[in-house]
């Protein structure tokens, strides 16, 4: 654990959690199948609906682990929505490194790169400290081993080359990363910042 995030672990009782800021998220319910799940603005370029001088600062992601989506906000309203997967243990938060499990949480970018396999790479600065609070608790409770460590390297990429259908068959295929086909990904990359707010919900 990073000394700088010691204080902050140390609160395990009394921690406050950072509130969400997607207040007008539509979640799935149990009666929705997740193949009719309605993502806005699909057949829209995602440039053609931001203003001309949008400010990135003001750009945000939501990403919803049962409803498969990932949806941009600007100014707080919802701009455009893609499909995504994730790890290959979707259900539940990520407690500890290899769990297969997709981090949920409140999240700032910490950068962006290209990837040789994936096209794009939105690295997330996971863990943050409610996630070592967590895992913390996970190792007091016995949901986790003494030994195990947090994990790092969380974020946002493409898919292999030709591998789109495993986001059209809602294929969860990675290590705990959300995943998006590759022209997604590419035009997300283009609007979002060092320290644009992710928010990742169940």
């Amino acid at each position: 654990m990073p000394p700088s995030q010691i204080s902050a672990v140390l609160c395990l009782p009394n921690c406050q959690k950072e509130q969400s800021v997607h207040l007008t998220a539509t979640r799935v319910t149990s009666s929705e199948s997740v193949d009719a799940i309605d993502y806005l603005n699909s057949s829209q370029k995602l440039q053609e609906l931001l203003e001309n001088n949008f400010d990135k600062e003001k750009v945000s992601l939501l990403v919803e682990k049962s409803s498969y989506r990932l949806t941009i906000f600007y100014q707080g309203e919802p701009v455009k929505a893609y499909p995504t997967v994730f790890g290959t243990a979707p259900v539940g938060d990520k407690f500890a490194e290899g769990d297969r499990k997709t981090p949920e949480g409140i999240y700032r970018v910490r950068d962006l790169y290209d990837h040789p396999e994936w096209s794009k790479f939105i690295w997330l600065d996971y863990p943050t400290p409610q996630d070592w609070q967590e895992h913390a608790q996970a190792k007091l409770a016995g949901d986790i081993p003494p030994q195990a460590t947090i994990g790092s390297e969380v974020g946002i990429h493409g898919v292999p080359a030709g591998a789109d259908s495993l986001i059209d068959q809602k294929t969860n295929w990675t290590w705990g990363c959300v995943s998006l086909k590759n022209q997604d990904v590419d035009e997300i990359y283009t609007v979002i910042r060092a320290g644009t707010l992710v928010e990742i919900v169940p």
